[in-house]
């Protein structure tokens, strides 16, 4: 943007000195007295990570589906690629980031990742069925069963036939089978046509984790009751 602006790097740095800009890290800079927003924190990222988007639960958040609200929201970031994110970022921007594979090479990283309406066009947000799979990933690893289960109510337009093109090529039995347990614990029909996802997965095994805290979390591959 600087150099859209004939701003040469030798100008930039004189424009610091002069304390007209502040430099945040290598590339990025900003006018004094201004503060990082966070899409503009984002749209930064963006540019520097292959895949950088909006995930799980805060992409279900951003499109009205949320049960608590946190004092000061932790953005839930996935992408590509390891990235070592500048100190300036954590200074104003509460994150997690991660670069979990939840589908086969054959399916398009990009796939149903879109910028909100009226949102700035370079940050992307997960839709629902794919923000859905990545909360069900997340389970375990800091977002509790509870917390999602309650998600999974307010998500009464899930699109049956989107959210099945997602785990035709999902890669991990856990995702597969928290979705269709979230989905009929809150007695949406989909849930009953899930299983030959999971039987493709797990061939009929159960699936066992150890959470962060400790606690074990057993799935079972086969769905015994529906409400």
């Amino acid at each position: 943007m600087l150099r859209d602006m004939s701003v040469s790097a030798a100008l930039a740095h004189d424009l610091v000195k002069a304390g007209w800009l502040q430099r945040l890290s290598r590339g990025a800079y900003l006018v004094t007295g201004d503060v990082p927003t966070r899409d503009g924190t984002i749209a930064f990222l963006s540019r520097r990570v292959p895949g950088m988007h909006v995930a799980g639960k805060t992409a279900l958040s951003w499109q009205g589906v949320r049960h608590n609200i946190a004092f000061r929201e932790r953005v839930v970031l996935w992408g590509q690629k390891p990235y070592a994110f500048p100190d300036w970022i954590g200074e104003h921007l509460l994150y997690s980031y991660q670069t979990t594979t939840l589908f086969d090479e054959e399916f398009r990283y990009e796939e149903g990742l879109k910028p909100l309406p009226a949102g700035d066009l370079a940050v992307l947000v997960s839709i629902p069925e794919r923000a859905l799979l990545e909360l069900a990933s997340d389970v375990g690893k800091g977002q509790t069963m509870e917390e999602a289960t309650n998600l999974m109510v307010g998500l009464r337009n899930i699109r049956p036939h989107v959210l099945d093109n997602f785990l035709n090529h999902c890669t991990r039995v856990k995702v597969a089978v928290l979705v269709r347990d979230f989905g009929a614990d809150a007695g949406f029909s989909w849930a009953r046509d899930l299983q030959r996802h999971i039987d493709r997965l797990s061939q009929g095994k159960r699936w066992t984790h150890k959470t962060k805290n400790g606690e074990r979390l057993t799935l079972k591959p086969q769905l015994t009751t529906f409400t």
